[in-house]
This record gives C-alpha cells, structure tokens and sequence, in this order.
C-alpha cells in the first residue's frame, strides 16, 4: 500500500497580475487584505485567515488575461458565514461595479451557495456559504 499526504488547509495563494498596484487594491477595498511585506519580486497581503501572494507579470506579450480554460488555475473560492452574508456581497459588489454572477444553489448533494465574480484581472473568484 502506498502512504499518502494528509494536507491541511491551503496555506497561501500566488497570483500573478498585470497591475500590481490595481491587484493591492482590489483586495484590500474588497476583501481587507492588508500588505505585510513588499518584496522585489512579490507583495504578500494578509487578511487573518489566508495570506495571497500578487506578482506583476513578466514579459507577456498583449493583453493577456486571466482563462479559467486554459491549463492552470480554475477559480479561486473564499468562505463566507452565510447565505446572508452572499446577499450582503452582491450589494457591495453592485457599489463597486465589481462584475459578478447570481447566486447559485448547488442544492443538497453540495449544500452550498456559490457567487461568482471577477478580479482586475479577469480572474474567477467565488464566494461559497455551506448550508446551516
């Protein structure tokens, strides 16, 4: 029999973006995330719960944006309390003309509720509340 890995929870995210500045903000008007630590190659923002990581782009070429059909990340989910708390977003979101979907329910089998929105970047980001 082969062991296995036990993970914990995800310790941290990296992002790469193509306006770092623009990213720092998004998060941090949005999410509360705050700057820890400004390296030269990297800006780390921490919001308690979860440390994420925003890298300026390399040497890409035209406007390249974020795929979720392209090999690589998907989306990206952060928790919330409640389904309450998904109605609460939308109203945010809706003040800060942030793009984003309706709230889904994914029903019984998943007992969740899914928004999904849009980062500077184009990138997927959902916000999930587990049925109480």
């Amino acid at each position: 029999m082969i062991d296995q890995i036990m993970l914990g929870s995800v310790h941290h995210v990296a992002l790469r973006v193509t306006k770092l500045e623009r990213s720092i903000a998004f998060y941090q008007a949005l999410f509360g995330f705050q700057v820890v630590a400004a390296l030269p190659d990297v800006t780390i923002l921490s919001n308690g719960a979860l440390i994420l990581g925003l890298r300026e782009r390399g040497q890409a070429e035209g406007d390249d944006r974020f795929d979720e059909f392209r090999v690589g990340l998907d989306h990206l989910s952060f928790s919330v309390a409640n389904r309450e708390d998904l109605d609460r977003a939308i109203q945010i979101l809706d003040q800060r003309d942030v793009p984003h979907g309706e709230i889904e329910d994914l029903g019984s089998d998943f007992g969740m509720y899914v928004l999904a929105l849009r980062d500077p970047d184009n990138i997927q980001l959902e916000l999930t509340a587990t049925y109480r």
